[in-house]
């Protein structure tokens, strides 16, 4: 009996490595991986190293996210050369954006961020705004097929669910073809107010279970491809009748109403597993009890977007170069408030320069522990290494 099963043991493990020699992988019982999203990344802790390998400038220049007009003495950007090499090394930012006047075809672009990562000595998050809809900066420029408006998918109800996954993957999988790593992208913000010019036709509409929905659904479809996934405008620019873009937004919906409501969409995308999430600039008056922007405020990001809502990840300013913020803030004070609030990347400070300086000042002075700024570019380089940035 014992040589028996010894024989049957040997016949068994010989089957199994034939198959494999052959290229046939035997059955496998347990449920195979459908995303990125849900493999356990078990590489080496390399963020955590190049943390304590960092210059305190080093570090804050980390938490800026740029255009690449903003450290480069240029009109529009639409090469990587010489220029932008010396810009990196002077200016080591986290991350960079791109806009319609700097994307002119697909090799233009692909080869522009190539060079763009091989100047950075620790690369880049590499994003753009690529919704759908109106705002779509490459399918403007004919890169890739537009994809329909975010109020366009949700007029579609329960069916919407699937087509705003298929627009996240397809986004996913274009941009990383390009070479980005982020997407400015989902918007999850709900419409409660009529004539909001600010967001409009950006949203999935005004039903928040089923905008949440629709959110899970493009974070998991585009995040399946490797791009970060950037949930907007935390708590809701869907609440103000004003655009931030030009003026200073005030929402006066109490934190009740924004708990069964402005908040379900993006505890859905956080849920989902959304790499970042961008803070608006509007007041939330009635929750925090002031007119100070959300982006600058300890509460909404600190109480509500990682406390309430358990968001552990990347939080990013909307673009600080905004009217609601230039209107009130010089952009050395914009910088500063909104690093003391919690926010980990500063994007599009209008003087990205007079900004680094005031956050280093800042620190140098106790003013900002370097603890602080630690705590932020932790986040930066666990998501980047997450991500393969790395």
């Amino acid at each position: 009996m014992r040589k028996l099963f010894s024989i049957i043991t040997i016949s068994i493990l010989v089957m199994l490595f034939s198959a494999c020699s052959a290229g046939i992988q035997p059955e496998v019982t347990s449920s195979p991986i459908s995303s990125v999203e849900e493999i356990s990344f078990s590489k080496t802790p390399r963020a955590e190293e190049i943390l304590n390998s960092m210059t305190l400038e080093e570090k804050i220049w980390q938490m800026f996210f740029v255009t690449p007009e903003d450290i480069i003495d240029i009109d529009i950007a639409v090469r990587a050369g010489d220029a932008t090499r010396q810009a990196i090394e002077n200016y080591p930012v986290g991350g960079i954006i791109y806009f319609g006047q700097n994307i002119e075809s697909r090799e233009q672009i692909s080869e522009m961020i190539a060079n763009t990562q091989s100047y950075s000595k620790i690369p880049l998050f590499i994003s753009v705004d690529e919704e759908g809809g109106r705002v779509a900066r490459l399918a403007n420029a004919g890169l890739i097929e537009k994809q329909p408006s975010m109020a366009q998918i949700g007029e579609m109800g329960e069916a919407g669910i699937a087509r705003a996954k298929a627009v996240g993957v397809y986004l996913g999988t274009e941009l990383s073809a390009l070479g980005f790593n982020m997407d400015f992208a989902p918007v999850a913000d709900v419409i409660t107010v009529e004539n909001n010019e600010d967001i409009g036709d950006r949203s999935f509409g005004s039903n928040p279970e089923l905008v949440a929905k629709m959110v899970a659904a493009e974070v998991d479809g585009m995040q399946s491809r490797n791009i970060c996934a950037t949930l907007k405008h935390f708590p809701s620019n869907g609440s103000t009748v004003t655009n931030t873009h030009n003026e200073k937004g005030v929402c006066t919906r109490t934190l009740d109403e924004m708990r069964q409501c402005e908040f379900i969409p993006f505890k859905a995308g956080i849920d989902a597993g959304a790499d970042v999430v961008m803070v608006a600039h509007m007041a939330a008056v009635n929750v925090v009890g002031d007119e100070i922007p959300s982006t600058l405020s300890s509460i909404i990001i600190q109480d509500y977007l990682r406390g309430e809502l358990g968001f552990d990840k990347v939080v990013i300013s909307d673009a600080l170069n905004m009217g609601a913020i230039t209107s009130v803030y010089s952009p050395a004070e914009a910088a500063v408030e909104a690093v003391k609030a919690g926010v980990d990347l500063l994007l599009m400070s209008p003087d990205v320069k007079a900004a680094g300086q005031a956050v280093l000042e800042k620190v140098k002075s106790g003013e900002i522990t370097e603890s602080r700024i630690d705590e932020s570019v932790l986040r930066i380089l666990m998501l980047k290494e997450e991500r393969g940035i790395l």
